[in-house]
């Protein structure tokens, strides 16, 4: 074995650390008191419980991939929080068990990809990775290069490519469908994220906080006290708007994929400059 080269287990925590670490020399100052850092747990207490169902073409569900979700494992949020994905979102099961998306025939696509990855690496940050660098891909609409993410993390496609094509990830999606249909209390958009049983509604721009006020132990990260001392982030309970304040994506929805895209990528532009201000 050649001794430079990354194993296929490696390579995608090797991409996380590099998120990570370039996140860090991005957001902090010269201080070092800024770095991101985690303060280490005096006693073991359960992790937050996440779950995070999307579907992998929604405007929406990929700005909060690509700009809050990442957030977690860049802050080091993820030691007290495990993170579950589950890219299904709006798709619906007919009677003849065909799989329609919502977004079309390459929703389906990547949604049975991305849960192939999920069953391929079951460790979150074995695959999250991956998922992260397609929806930064479809983000910023470059649909044709997410298969160059395997050679990007040095991942052997054939594992997911054999899922998809052999069965397995259709599967795969109908359970993902029986999951998503059994929430309580329904789910009525994406993207829809419960942290501790408890959904997030359409405040799932406010994941961190929400995790770091849910967890129990004794010490928290220290992403977290910044979080929670900060009065952009204030601790209200998470409740079910007659009209979202941030963009979801309901199963009925027929706006216009631009418009969305367009409307995602201001709302996200503008939580990050009050969160800096």
């Amino acid at each position: 074995m050649n001794p430079n080269k990354l194993s296929a287990m490696e390579a995608p925590r090797v991409f996380l650390i590099f998120i990570i670490f370039s996140f860090t020399i991005i957001t902090s100052s010269s201080s070092s008191a800024d770095m991101v850092e985690i303060v280490p747990l005096k006693e073991a207490a359960e992790k937050v419980q996440v779950s995070v169902y999307y579907e992998s073409l929604c405007p929406y569900c990929e700005n909060f991939i690509v700009n809050y979700l990442i957030d977690v494992f860049s802050e080091g949020i993820d030691a007290i929080a495990d993170v579950k994905l589950f890219p299904y979102g709006n798709a619906k099961v007919n009677s003849n068990g065909n799989i329609t998306c919502q977004h079309g025939e390459q929703e389906c696509l990547l949604n049975t990809v991305e849960s192939c990855a999920i069953h391929t690496w079951p460790d979150v940050h074995d695959h999250f990775p991956f998922i992260f660098c397609v929806e930064r891909y479809l983000y910023h609409d470059k649909f044709d290069k997410w298969e160059s993410c395997f050679e990007e993390l040095s991942l052997d496609p054939k594992p997911v490519k054999d899922c998809y094509a052999n069965g397995l990830g259709y599967q795969l999606q109908l359970q993902l469908a029986d999951v998503t249909n059994a929430l309580q209390p329904p789910k009525k958009y994406v993207p829809w994220v419960v942290v501790d049983g408890k959904p997030l509604y359409d405040d799932y721009i406010y994941i961190i906080t929400n995790i770091c006020g849910m967890y129990k132990g004794p010490t928290l990260p220290k992403a977290c006290l910044r979080c929670l001392a900060s009065s952009k982030n204030p601790i209200v309970a998470p409740h079910d708007r007659v009209i979202p304040l941030h963009p979801v994506t309901y199963a009925d929805d027929s706006s216009s994929p631009l418009l969305s895209k367009l409307r995602s990528s201001l709302m996200s532009l503008m939580f990050k400059r009050n969160m800096a201000a």
